[in-house]
């Protein structure tokens, strides 16, 4: 009998198509839950931080789509670092990779919580945090996840109370009396705030802006040519998400200066969108941003519990506890509870702006892993060179280093003290580096 062919996926995204799915992947509100955080460390200056960290992130997406060329079916920083430039480092890459995906939801149910209390004052913040990381670890382990097109909806529906906050806060800037003309430059440069340090460190946290356009480069089996698609949507996206950014956060800080504090940090963006818009803008763009997050968390919760059930799989970690599946579910669940339960105690501990900067931390390294591999790959061992295989990724690899070593004080000890635990448990598994590194990858079982 003949054999049959392999299944394969088929190559029906178009450029546009996976431009809207990187844009999904972003979020268009993705400035508004991280607004107070970046604006403490940058002084105010947060449509200069966001513009910089744009183009850190423009340099990265291009080395992300050359790396897709290479490794179609991967994806992967920790992929593209373990084979472009040695193992060891690609451990370490998908350590990192490890610390963001339990983070992010944790900044997730941080947020929800202080959310939940800008509506419902009257609720503890303790009982908030409980609350949201039971949600996110129920919903988990129930199995429901969003579809593609209540996420194509959600963002339609965001794209309209994006519009809404535009248009009330220009409304609001142009309805004060005797503005001077200096106003309009100042959410760019402050004289009396500006400093180097403070941009940079603002910098640092506005790269969170622009995290998930990396899962683009998954999609590569499913493209139609993916050679050009996956490089032009990621750059396109990075684009995108970085000028409607700059809109969001210049109207806030025209709307609320960077001289007057915030009732709350956390939720910064959505006190801003009350004074420009009175209560009924501050409950509408609360209540998106709480789905929109809601989804994020959970999301972000199950991707971390299917990586620890890769690993666990794989031996990396205990498969007894890590690589086994509910027998009715077929869900990791004790990833999904172990996970849940860093939410809990992480939103009872940590502010968002720490946590956030911890994201970050491990964020930025891979970015600085996949401008290296692109570096090394398409120009230091490709056989023809063009100039922009030098000068992407050494710009890219650069600024996200500089950002990297901004970050506060805190997130730099905290980082590194999961860095070092990271280098002793390789070392212990592969008794001193001397067999095969841990594996990190996610599976679709």
């Amino acid at each position: 009998m003949p054999v049959p062919p392999p299944i394969r996926l088929k190559r029906t995204l178009t450029l546009g198509q996976l431009i809207v799915m990187g844009i999904i992947f972003v979020q268009p509100t993705a400035p508004m839950p991280p607004y107070g955080a970046i604006h403490v460390v940058g002084k105010g200056h947060v449509v200069t931080t966001v513009l910089i960290a744009m183009f850190a992130m423009l340099c990265t997406a291009v080395s992300y789509g050359r790396m897709a060329r290479a490794y179609p079916s991967a994806g992967s920083a920790y992929t593209y670092v373990g084979n472009e430039v040695h193992p060891i480092l690609g451990y370490l890459t998908g350590w990192s990779m490890l610390l963001d995906y339990v983070v992010n939801p944790l900044i997730c149910t941080i947020w929800c919580a202080s959310a939940a209390h800008d509506l419902f004052p009257a609720v503890p913040g303790w009982m908030a945090v409980f609350f949201f990381a039971a949600l996110f670890t129920m919903m988990n382990l129930r199995g429901i996840q969003s579809t593609a097109r209540t996420n194509q909806f959600l963002t339609a529906a965001m794209g309209v109370v994006i519009l809404w906050m535009i248009t009330a806060s220009l409304h609001y800037i142009l309805s004060i009396p005797n503005l001077p003309a200096v106003a309009w430059l100042r959410p760019f440069y402050d004289p009396q705030t500006f400093s180097l340090r403070n941009i940079s460190t603002g910098t640092s946290v506005a790269v969170l802006t622009y995290i998930g356009f990396d899962a683009i480069s998954t999609l590569s089996e499913e493209v139609q040519n993916p050679r050009r698609n996956i490089l032009l949507a990621t750059v396109y996206t990075c684009l995108i998400i970085g000028a409607l950014s700059a809109v969001e956060v210049y109207v806030a800080q025209m709307v609320w200066p960077g001289t007057e504090p915030f009732p709350n940090n956390d939720t910064a963006y959505v006190h801003i969108a009350r004074r420009a818009g009175g209560d009924g803008l501050f409950h509408v763009i609360t209540w998106t941003l709480v789905v929109a997050t809601i989804g994020s968390g959970s999301g972000a919760q199950l991707a971390g519990a299917r990586l620890l059930y890769g690993m666990g799989r794989d031996n990396t970690i205990p498969r007894r506890i890590f690589g086994s599946l509910h027998p009715e579910t077929l869900i990791p669940a004790n990833n999904v509870i172990f996970i849940g339960f860093a939410c809990l105690i992480g939103g009872l501990v940590m502010s968002y702006q720490l946590g956030a900067e911890l994201l970050n931390f491990g964020a930025l390294i891979g970015f600085m892993g996949v401008n290296l591999s692109s570096l090394l790959r398409y120009w230091i061992r490709a056989g023809e060179r063009h100039w922009s295989h030098l000068i992407t990724p050494s710009a890219g690899l650069l600024v996200c280093f500089y950002l990297w070593i901004s970050l506060s004080h805190a997130a730099q000890v905290a980082g590194w003290i999961w860095l070092i635990t990271g280098i002793v448990y390789g070392a212990w598994k592969t008794s001193g580096f001397r067999k095969d590194m841990p594996r990190f990858e996610e599976t679709v079982e």
